[in-house]
């Protein structure tokens, strides 16, 4: 029996295993077809033969679906066996006109496998779904049609596995993505109690600690007040992410970016993001979100601690753009050529490497008096991890 954490990890685990009892059934039907009409065959010892690689991988497939390994498969790559189940199906249908007599071939007898061939259409259907499903069954399909005299026979079989083949295709894509919806809510939720937990812990000694340090700063003034405004900083950061929690990683490796960047909001610091989710790869997340906080770091050191700042981030579609502005003295012309020539790496290497190593564009604007924007551009494609 499993438990609901296998089956929400391996949701079709169910599918797998009714394909390999309808497999073992199609195999004893089809076997007892041929072994009842064996001296009806032009090569009995032929036809035999065919029985024999059909139970032989009808025991490998099946031992590969459960979770097992086949050379030069790995282990938990269905989508492989299920290509070379297509492969071995097709190859035991050309064995048709092989084996069978030309009274056979004409009379439409069953084609070499029988509804034995309709596992690996099932197959594929479950490792790949819909577009799965129908490719095994255009396969199947078409060495239905070449190894048979009266293909307009085998059009309503055709009609079957096609039609089986987008059904079960539909049902494993929607169990994939039940799972997948059930794995994040169960995950949130999880995430959720454990903030609560923490927050209690952490408002009655970190929280008030930090508050107190803020208030008592700002009543001191001078270097306390700097300490002052320091941990006021970190007592707005650490309240956001008790409340609001980090942008986590889903199971295909991407967070949202919007949650991430509203991780570097304060009291002096606006960010402004879309309401929907803008998912990215968790590495390019993280670089693009270093990159902003490079820029915010900027300006509490150049501009002032308590200077203000705005972030925004707008999805384009193809691609995001953030921005990174302040209201500052602006930076002098010349200015970043000169610390990239002094050996400076905090804009020459750390902010526009990172965002030339992903792909992207980033560009300034500044000037005296003016302010600074900063202006991160990024295309949404797959970037290697």
């Amino acid at each position: 029996m499993t438990t609901p954490q296998a089956d929400m990890e391996r949701p079709l685990v169910p599918l797998w295993r009714g394909l390999l009892v309808y497999r073992v059934l199609a195999l004893l039907s089809a076997s007892a077809v041929v072994l009842y009409t064996l001296r009806e065959f032009a090569s009995p010892v032929g036809a035999v033969a065919v029985l024999v690689v059909m139970a032989a991988w009808t025991v490998l497939s099946g031992h590969a679906y459960a979770g097992g390994s086949l050379p030069g498969v790995p282990t938990g790559r269905p989508g492989r066996v299920a290509i070379t189940d297509v492969v071995v199906t097709v190859a035991v249908m050309a064995t048709t006109p092989i084996v069978q007599t030309p009274a056979q071939f004409a009379g439409d007898a069953p084609v070499m496998g029988s509804i034995w061939t309709s596992c690996a259409v099932l197959a594929c259907a479950l490792a790949y779904g819909i577009r799965g499903g129908l490719a095994g069954a255009v396969a199947v399909s078409a060495a239905l049609l070449a190894f048979q005299a009266h293909w307009r026979d085998e059009l309503s079989d055709i009609q079957l596995l096609v039609l089986v083949g987008v059904a079960i295709g539909f049902a494993s894509t929607v169990l994939r993505h039940s799972a997948e919806r059930l794995r994040l809510a169960i995950a949130s939720e999880a995430a959720m109690a454990e903030r609560e937990r923490l927050a209690r812990a952490v408002h009655d000694g970190v929280l008030q600690v930090l508050g107190f340090v803020r208030r008592r700063g700002a009543e001191l003034g001078g270097a306390a007040g700097e300490l002052g405004v320091l941990a006021g900083k970190q007592e707005f950061a650490l309240r956001t992410l008790l409340t609001t929690g980090a942008a986590p990683v889903d199971a295909n490796g991407r967070r949202d970016l919007a949650a991430a960047l509203r991780m570097l909001g304060s009291e002096y610091v606006s960010v402004s993001t879309p309401a929907q989710p803008v998912e990215l790869a968790a590495h390019v997340v993280d670089e693009l979100v270093a990159v902003a906080g490079a820029a915010l770091a900027n300006v509490a050191v150049h501009v002032g601690p308590d200077a203000p700042a705005w972030v925004l981030l707008d999805d384009t579609g193809d691609g995001v753009e953030i921005s990174v502005r302040d209201e500052g003295p602006g930076i002098p012309d010349g200015r970043l050529e000169a610390a990239e020539a002094e050996g400076r790496i905090g804009v020459a290497r750390s902010m526009r490497g990172r965002v030339i190593d992903l792909g992207g564009t980033i560009s300034c604007d500044t000037g005296p008096g003016r302010g600074t924007d900063w202006t991160i551009r990024f295309p949404k494609r797959e970037v290697p991890a």
